[in-house]
């Protein structure tokens, strides 16, 4: 582990995985459990090249390395100080050989990549319409939650671009932009194979959705089983725990 200085506002999170920590600005946008469920969720083989778009703060590459132990990872964040914190984490973990960070538009990302070369992309996008309230357009935040510097379609499209043959995608998302989702998969050649609905009861709607696609696959979509947060008594559920690497009773922060 490399001794990184922290700026201000900024602090150091143990991630309870292969001794790996990550730098958080507590004044901007912190991960959440959606990155998790994510990188919990993707199916990714050891020697793989994958490419997450819009990767923030790291998590999701480091989650991913600990997880799959892959070839190599390009994380892709056009905000600089963002990117910055990110290529922080990386250092510190000594993972600069596995995890690369690169500061820019992910419009940018075949060029720089190559088309038709990478084997997974992950990507936690914004979720909400630019038009969805008042947002300053400048806002790490707002940035980060709003399809301000891309849209759905930007991230899919760049993603059948990058991916091989056959190639997966994982996203995660929000369920009532689904149809634009799935829109937008067929458009660029990306077939969805399976959906996971994540709710925070067993009696609520699900707030979350997990997603992979395949470029160039055949139609056929698989429904996983929903995945539960939240017990009646406001605990987490197993398999919750289990995702977390946790104890039954431990608690866990949502970030």
């Amino acid at each position: 582990m490399t001794k990184i200085d922290l700026k201000e506002n900024e602090r150091i999170d143990d991630l309870q995985r292969e001794g790996l920590k990550i730098i958080q600005d507590t004044n901007g946008f912190c991960f959440g459990m959606d990155a998790v469920l994510l990188s919990n969720y993707c199916d990714i083989k050891k020697n793989s090249t994958v490419v997450d778009l819009g990767t923030g703060t790291g998590i999701i590459p480091l989650l991913v390395w600990a997880k799959y132990k892959v070839k190599k990872i390009y994380g892709i964040e056009i905000q600089k100080e963002v990117a910055e914190m990110a290529k922080r984490s990386v250092k510190m973990n000594d993972l600069e050989k596995d995890i690369e960070i690169i500061n820019m538009d992910l419009k940018e990302a075949p060029e720089r990549l190559g088309v038709n070369k990478i084997d997974v992309v992950t990507t936690n996008p914004p979720y909400m319409l630019k038009d969805s309230g008042i947002i300053n357009p400048e806002d790490k935040k707002a940035i980060s939650r709003h399809e301000i510097k891309c849209t759905i379609d930007d991230i899919i499209r760049i993603s059948s671009r990058l991916l091989k043959h056959n190639g997966r995608l994982f996203m995660v998302h929000r369920p009532h932009r689904i149809v634009d989702i799935f829109c937008s998969l067929r458009k660029y050649k990306i077939e969805p194979k399976s959906i996971r609905f994540v709710h925070p009861r067993a009696d609520s709607k699900p707030n979350m959705v997990l997603i992979k696609g395949i470029k160039a696959a055949k139609p056929e979509l698989k429904f996983n089983k929903p995945l539960y947060v939240y017990n009646d008594n406001n605990t987490y559920t197993d398999e919750i725990f289990d995702i977390y690497g946790m104890e039954k009773g431990e608690n866990h922060e949502s970030r």
